[in-house]
């Protein structure tokens, strides 16, 4: 009796063992069951950082994630309260063979290593001194993700630093030295004036000045930085203002109330569109009063709050997997969110430019991606995805709130992609 119980257990633990064998794959699905998208990419991210061979399935169940089962890694997905299911080999091979039919329009890129992430923002942010009243959408979900980042500024930049880093984000920042043309509304407020010393400080410590050239020295060295093979990705006014420091290389195109003296009369007639990334053509608004930099952002756009919304392209998965990856999601049809640059205009859009969303009904783009040379770049138009007009001292948007956000996971697409980068792209 005694060796049959024997037997029993050894047959009974054998079972459980070649389960859990089998059990073999923790996939992270990204569809509308997902009850946290935005954690799931940190949980990406994480194991990915622990080294684990990771998988991101394009265009399968919303772009989902799967890598190899152990205690550990189910234990973190639980504790961070994201949606996963534990699979055996003989169906994640499945998932495979499905997404290697031609006809299927998904991909299964193998993710390599955690990119090294750099937010481009004022120091005196991050070490808690005078804080710019306004948030920031990549820290906030980087933070709510648990994504780890370094923040580095025009110190840092400016000392060839940036080679440290896979992914640079920039920060609610005017690169051309018009403190964002917050002049007219915010000139008094102690913020503003304390901004502007440090700034002035910072660009004479560096040989510099005027702000403005030590802005177009550091957007100079970022430009650099994309060249020799780095992923940017920048928000809001850190998008047009980015390219007008550019195009204005050399020129005066400040007001005296931002620099001392008064701009170049004729910098209009001499912008060299030829040394940016994404835009062309476009005028500078030379009011200093005026709360915009240039004809870039679509000021006429006729949208409501309640109609405004812009479609993601399709990409063929297979075929181009870098914008596929951009732009994975549960949805096609984003709300839209204002910003100081809130879209692009389509005809101020270089034609090498790669359009990854737009608002149809107000003939404008939202969401582009380029490469310049070894390294690529995107654009996202706007300030906050969950906050649709978010002004100058408005609370943080609390993303535990809104952990299904599709406009978020657009921004987190550009935090993974550079795992991947290595991958050839199919011609």
């Amino acid at each position: 009796m005694l060796k049959v119980m024997q037997k029993v257990m050894a047959l009974a633990i054998l079972l459980l063992l070649a389960g859990q064998l089998q059990a073999a794959y923790i996939l992270i699905p990204m569809d509308e069951g997902q009850k946290d998208h935005l954690k799931s990419y940190g949980i990406a991210y994480w194991v990915l950082d622990k080294g684990a061979e990771t998988w991101w399935l394009l265009n399968y169940q919303g772009g989902s994630f799967a890598f190899k089962h152990n205690t550990v890694f189910e234990s973190e997905c639980r504790t961070r309260g994201i949606s996963f299911q534990v699979i055996p080999d003989g169906r994640f091979n499945n998932i495979l063979t499905e997404i290697s039919n031609p006809e299927a329009n998904m991909d299964a890129i193998k993710l390599e290593t955690a990119p090294k992430i750099a937010v481009y923002t004022p120091d005196f942010n991050a070490k808690g001194e005078e804080v710019q009243p306004w948030d920031d959408a990549v820290t906030m979900v980087l933070t709510y993700a648990e994504i780890p980042y370094e923040t580095v500024y025009d110190t840092e930049v400016l000392n060839e630093e940036l080679a440290q880093y896979d992914w640079l984000h920039l920060h609610h920042e005017d690169f051309t030295g018009q403190y964002g043309k917050f002049y007219r509304s915010y000139h008094a407020f102690a913020w503003y004036r304390e901004n502007q010393k440090k700034m002035e400080k910072l660009a004479a410590e560096h040989g510099f000045a005027k702000v403005s050239q030590l802005k177009l020295a550091v957007a100079k060295k970022i430009k650099e930085y994309v060249i020799g093979g780095g992923f940017m990705f920048a928000m809001c006014s850190a998008t047009d203002t980015y390219e007008i420091a550019l195009a204005a290389e050399g020129l005066d195109i400040c007001a005296d109330i931002y620099d001392g003296d008064p701009a170049d009369p004729k910098a209009q007639e001499k912008l060299d569109y030829s040394k940016t990334f994404a835009f062309e053509n476009f005028s500078l608004i030379k009011n200093p009063l005026v709360y915009e930099h240039s004809s870039i952002d679509n000021r006429t756009r006729k949208v409501t709050p309640q109609t405004d919304y812009f479609t993601l392209f399709d990409f063929s998965a297979k075929w181009d997997p870098v914008p596929t990856m951009l732009t994975q999601n549960h949805t096609r049809t984003v709300k839209g969110f204002m910003g100081q640059a809130t879209s692009y205009r389509k005809a101020q859009v270089k034609s090498n430019v790669l359009v990854l969303g737009e608002t149809k009904p107000a003939n404008e783009v939202k969401y582009i991606h380029g490469t310049m040379f070894k390294g690529q770049w995107s654009f996202y138009g706007g300030h906050d995805p969950e906050d649709y007009q978010h002004f100058v001292g408005d609370p943080d948007t609390d993303l535990s709130l809104h952990p299904n956000s599709p406009g978020y996971r657009l921004i987190l697409n550009n935090v993974l992609f550079p795992a991947a980068k290595k991958k050839k792209q199919k011609t």
